[in-house]
């Protein structure tokens, strides 16, 4: 497994990832800790999850499973999505972030968290006031680093400012969605984080499930799968995709490879992408990943998959993430005079 550093001051990461929000999907915690403890001895050190994921009941199961190796991970979870219906549960103020941290280290069973993530932005609050609250952590020893998730350019350049202005620590990495089918970073996210020396961890590198091949035209869908489930962000009718991944397994065949092998080779070319997250649910499914993953592509491959889903092109804006507030319609209109 190669190792990378997070950035320039971050942490040194695997190239994979484990992402845990289907952790505990369809594993008890003897099956649960059979898929970390291979991905630990696959050489995987960054585990990923968020306080939000089954409503904590992750960052608990990761607290029980972990046990003696918790050292051998950088241990990354995330604050700002809402914990139940309580708006004020949500956020990146001050007040909230020093109340969630103290309950997601109680939940890992950890005296801290390496690295600690605000889930999505939150133009309500200052960042001033969240690069502060993070600092504030750090120098308690409650976290190693702080990062971000899903900010645009502009928000990266405003949270490196803001802990200039006040002597903090800046993030460290930003976790963004990409894949051959959401490249929207590459326009601006992914080199304004480069250019600042941030590390950028993607998720979402098979585009739940549409790089493996298991939507297709005319064929019925997965019983198990995400569409399946109602999830407005998959549907397996999305007809802009079915003709990409058509075109897209093609080029895989040709260059003798899967389309998921394919996938995960290509999320990581990028030199300003650090670590790509995986979210198996087996064991079985993580060591298809973790062979997958080794698949490196020429560069008439890549051109060929440029061709296809040109550079910067989100094929479904809305699996970028985040919706900017800039666009809601209150947002763009005078008010009726």
């Amino acid at each position: 497994m190669q190792l990378r550093t997070l950035g320039t001051a971050g942490p040194t990461v695997s190239a994979i990832g484990l992402g845990t929000m289907s952790l505990l999907t369809s594993n008890d915690d003897r099956s649960a800790r059979a898929l970390l403890e291979r991905a630990l001895d696959a050489g995987i050190n960054l585990v990923d999850t968020a306080d939000v994921y089954g409503d904590g009941a992750v960052e608990e199961a990761l607290g029980r499973l972990l046990g003696s190796r918790r050292d051998e991970v950088v241990l990354a979870t995330k604050v700002g999505l809402p914990m139940g219906a309580d708006p004020e549960r949500s956020g990146g103020s001050a007040r909230w972030i020093t109340r969630a941290v103290e309950d997601s280290l109680r939940r890992l069973n950890t005296d801290h968290i390496d690295l600690y993530q605000l889930h999505r932005p939150d133009p309500r609050t200052p960042i001033d006031e969240t690069v502060a609250a993070f600092d504030g952590l750090r120098q308690s020893g409650k976290i190693r680093w702080a990062g971000s998730s899903v900010f645009p350019a502009e928000m990266l350049v405003e949270s490196q400012w803001a802990a200039q202005r006040l002597g903090a620590a800046p993030f460290v990495s930003e976790q963004a969605p990409y894949s051959i089918l959401v490249r929207g970073i590459e326009r601006a996210a992914l080199p304004t984080a480069q250019a600042h020396g941030v590390g950028v961890i993607a998720w979402g590198p098979l585009n739940g499930g549409w790089l493996t091949g298991k939507y297709r035209r005319g064929v019925a869908v997965p019983e198990s799968s995400r569409a399946a489930s109602g999830n407005p962000f998959v549907r397996a009718d999305d007809e802009a995709k079915l003709t990409a991944t058509e075109r897209l397994a093609a080029v895989a065949d040709s260059a003798g490879m899967s389309l998921t092998a394919m996938s995960l080779g290509w999320a990581q070319e990028h030199p300003g992408i650090s670590s790509v997250l995986i979210g198996p649910r087996t064991v079985d499914q993580l060591d298809d990943l973790l062979l997958a993953a080794e698949t490196t592509l020429d560069p008439g491959v890549l051109d060929a998959i440029d061709e296809i889903i040109p550079p910067g092109t989100s094929l479904d804006p809305r699996n970028e993430g985040w919706t900017p507030p800039a666009l809601a319609p209150d947002a763009r209109r005078r008010s009726a005079r």
